[in-house]
């Protein structure tokens, strides 16, 4: 062999060289075929087309830069260098930025982190805080030297001027706001403020982003106190908007929506004070008309009228018996001729019937009379106290003879029953 020798590191050597040298700073286009979040914050993955595919690597410090999550099927453009581990004689690609095909990462990234807070109910019109009607506290969370605070103080000014604002500073853009911004919505939530308002101006979508950040959706979603969110102009929709409890299409507008018009309170006052006046007249009146009627019962019924009175009654009803009792005595008196005619009547018809039936009792008794009843050589038979008859008495029992001189007790020695023909 002519050629010269190289040992396996040599060549790995020389391809790594070739290769980095040659691959440096360039875009890929793929599919995600498989993606892996690691513990470190490295992220690695697999890129792919209809034929072949590519292994990659995002370095912690770049992918904490990513805006939207990585997930397998995800057709993306990755922007980096070829790399290769000498030791294995392996390449891959290290990624230092990645943006999905076709869209914008953040654009993606919006998508992305409103699905998930949907799916955790963020957006729930049932989790909604209702603003109070009368605010006297107010916490705005922005920029103290912004231009959307100088607004919403302009138009607080004039709607309600005797409001108590608390302003809590804090960025409202770039890579540092959003936790800053997560910082000052707990800090307000605890300042017992009747409701508090987050947002900034208008801006770029870059400018805004921190309002589309977890952190910030997860600290208005903890908080107690009302939140509204401001943020940017009319077109402009954030992340905080869905999940604060009401939407303002600006900062100022957010205080023209929570704030009454002190213009508008006074004329309502006034209407009220003159609708007060008229019904308190009415109750006057009402109240006079009730007042003269208890005069008059008072009136009625004072001692001296109630005696009258009872006085009056009296006599309405002693006279009322009397006649009653003049008119019942002469209607009875009217029945006495009649009366007694048939009470006389009546007594002579029961005489009369009473002294027929001692008559009638007279006879029987002298009928009954045992010691008429009799006739010579006839005695009564009786057993046990009882009359009995002959053919009931048996043989070898005693019983009793008795007739009007003499009572006998007997024995029946023999019975026998006679034929009567």
């Amino acid at each position: 062999m002519s050629q010269p020798m190289m040992s396996v590191s040599s060549l790995n050597t020389k391809i790594k060289s070739l290769l980095e040298a040659t691959f440096m700073h360039i875009l890929v286009e793929g599919e995600v075929s498989s993606v892996t979040y690691h513990t470190s914050g490295h992220v690695y993955f697999a890129i792919k087309d209809s034929e072949s595919s590519i292994r990659c690597v995002m370095w912690r410090s770049n992918a904490a830069k990513m805006k939207f999550r990585l997930e397998q099927g995800m057709h993306i453009v990755i922007e980096g260098s070829i790399g290769v581990y000498t030791p294995r004689g392996e390449y891959q690609f290290y990624a230092v930025k990645i943006e999905p095909y076709g869209q914008g990462a953040l654009a993606l990234a919006y998508e992305q982190l409103k699905e998930k807070l949907k799916a955790k109910g963020y957006f729930d019109a049932s989790r909604k805080k209702a603003i109070p009607k009368i605010i006297q506290k107010l916490a705005l969370v922005t920029a103290k030297e912004s231009a959307a605070l100088h607004d919403m103080l302009k138009i607080m000014q004039k709607r309600w001027p005797l409001l108590e604002v608390v302003i809590v500073d804090t960025l409202v853009q770039g890579e540092n706001a959003a936790p800053q911004i997560a910082r000052a919505l707990a800090y307000a939530d605890r300042l017992e403020a009747d409701v508090v308002v987050v947002g900034r101006g208008g801006g770029s979508t870059e400018d805004l982003w921190a309002f589309n950040e977890e952190i910030v959706a997860d600290a208005i979603h903890a908080m107690q106190t009302p939140v509204v969110s401001a943020v940017g102009h009319e077109v402009d929709v954030m992340i905080s908007d869905f999940v604060a409890d009401l939407r303002a299409p600006t900062p100022s507008a957010a205080m023209e929506m929570i704030l009454p018009d002190v213009q508008e309170v006074l004329y309502a006052l006034g209407e009220l004070q003159e609708r007060m006046r008229y019904v308190w007249q009415e109750k006057i009146i009402q109240k006079e008309k009730v007042l003269a009627h208890h005069n008059e019962l008072i009136l009625r019924s004072s001692p001296a009228r109630r005696l009258e009175e009872i006085s009056r009654r009296y006599e309405e009803l002693k006279n009322e018996y009397q006649r009653a009792v003049n008119r019942t005595f002469e209607k009875k008196c009217s029945f006495l001729p009649e009366i007694e005619k048939n009470f006389s009547q009546n007594i002579t018809f029961v005489l009369q019937h009473k002294i027929e039936l001692l008559g009638y009792l007279a006879k029987r008794f002298e009928m009954t009379d045992p010691k008429k009843q009799y006739k010579k050589g006839w005695a009564q038979v009786s057993y046990q106290g009882r009359a009995i008859s002959l053919d009931r008495l048996e043989e070898d029992r005693q019983f009793i003879l008795e007739d009007q001189t003499a009572r006998v007790e007997a024995l029946c020695l023999k019975k026998k029953e006679l034929k009567i023909t």
